[in-house]
């Protein structure tokens, strides 16, 4: 009978490893498209669920902490659900009337501050720069005017896909109802849920899928807790400092530009343009007043860079910006409002997974090769003794 050889025992181990990897691929890759065909056909439906877990974990740790200071699971949940409701029952009633004649005024008025943008634009005349750099002035006048009318057209289009959200997230039967009680349940239920999808992972695995799920759950962790908290804060710093200047629907500018600020850059942006036109609108010529207006903006910006984000979101997150504006573009894209509701652990756990995935091929013999485990290293030239 003929031993196997060395190199044979390796071809074997090798196929039996591949084999075991395509096993593993196939059944990912028919979990992910289960799980996008269930989004694809109950997106419609999902919005109360998804609101519930997303209330119900980023509670999570407030209930740990009420039952390490002796209350019950039970306890805990309905003392934080009921503080819960009646602080965003206070905040409908007291800070959405404002929000909404803000709105309702920004929106009647902003065909005459386009306007009146378009107007100071067409006087201004530019002709230090044609004599200076050759720049002609009607030219530089009818491109500013028309990226005038382009911004109000994003803008208009903005605050109507906002504003029929907003109607549809009313709209939805059921959504006040169905949410706070989705969230009780799992907030109740939240430690024996992750016990019991512990005890399904294989025992060969348990401890690398831990360390993911660990790692998957600091990086969602630190984005919706962190940088929720850190958009509420910029958005009251901005509401409070554009009513001081006296700017015109500085409170709904301020916190709009605020929550909207964990797509980087764009909230800031987004902000920082709204601002300052309507500052041009309401102050010009007074150049004081409007600089202003940026530096609150420019304040925020520092203040968030230096101080919020480091002791808020820290580097636990991971995220890197343009991988993240595009999953939530992509997500709420394929699945509207759900989809932004799931962009960012989706993309932490994309994220956590990637990574994973590169360590384990560059440990791997794919990338290693079969040769020794140190690599010879030949000197270019002899050294001098």
């Amino acid at each position: 009978m003929a031993r196997a050889t060395p190199r044979n025992a390796d071809l074997e181990s090798d196929m039996a490893t591949s084999a075991a990897l395509t096993r593993r691929a196939l059944f990912w890759l028919a979990a992910v498209v289960f799980v996008v065909a269930f989004l694809l056909v109950f997106s419609s439906i999902l919005l109360p669920f998804v609101a519930g877990m997303v209330l119900a974990y980023f509670l999570d740790p407030v209930a740990d902490w009420l039952e390490r200071h002796g209350l019950s699971r039970l306890a805990a949940t309905v003392l934080i659900l009921v503080a819960f409701l009646v602080s965003f029952v206070l905040a409908l009633m007291v800070i959405v009337p404002i929000l909404a004649t803000q709105f309702a005024g920004f929106a009647a008025n902003l065909p005459g501050y386009l306007a009146t943008l378009q107007a100071l634009v067409t006087e201004f005349d530019p002709g230090w720069l044609e004599r200076t750099i050759g720049v002609d002035a009607k030219s530089l006048r009818e491109g500013l005017s028309g990226l005038i009318s382009q911004g109000a057209g994003f803008l208009t289009g903005l605050f109507q896909s906002l504003w029929t959200s907003g109607l549809a997230i009313i709209n939805i039967g059921g959504l006040l109802v169905v949410t706070p009680v989705v969230a009780f349940y799992m907030l109740l239920d939240w430690d024996r849920m992750i016990a019991k999808v512990d005890s399904w992972v294989p025992r060969d695995h348990v401890a690398t899928v831990r360390r993911l799920a660990t790692d998957i759950n600091t990086a969602t962790a630190g984005f919706l807790r962190g940088q929720g908290t850190l958009c509420i804060i910029l958005g009251v710093m901005y509401a409070i400092g554009l009513t001081i200047v006296g700017l015109n629907f500085g409170l709904l500018i301020g916190l709009f530009a605020g929550l909207i600020s964990f797509i980087p850059y764009i909230g800031s942006l987004v902000g920082l343009v709204l601002s300052v036109g309507v500052a041009f609108v309401q102050f010009w010529p007074d150049w004081t007043t409007v600089a202003v207006v940026a530096g609150i903006f420019f304040a925020g910006q520092f203040i968030e860079g230096n101080i919020l984000q480091p002791k808020l979101v820290g580097k636990s997150v991971n995220l890197h910006p343009v991988w993240l504006m595009f999953a939530l573009f992509a997500f709420g894209s394929l699945f509207g409002f759900v989809g932004l509701l799931l962009a960012v652990p989706a993309s932490a756990a994309v994220a956590v997974l990637v990574r994973f995935a590169i360590a384990r091929y560059l440990d791997s013999p794919l990338y290693r090769g079969h040769g020794p485990a140190t690599d010879v290293v030949v000197d270019p030239a002899p050294r001098s003794e």
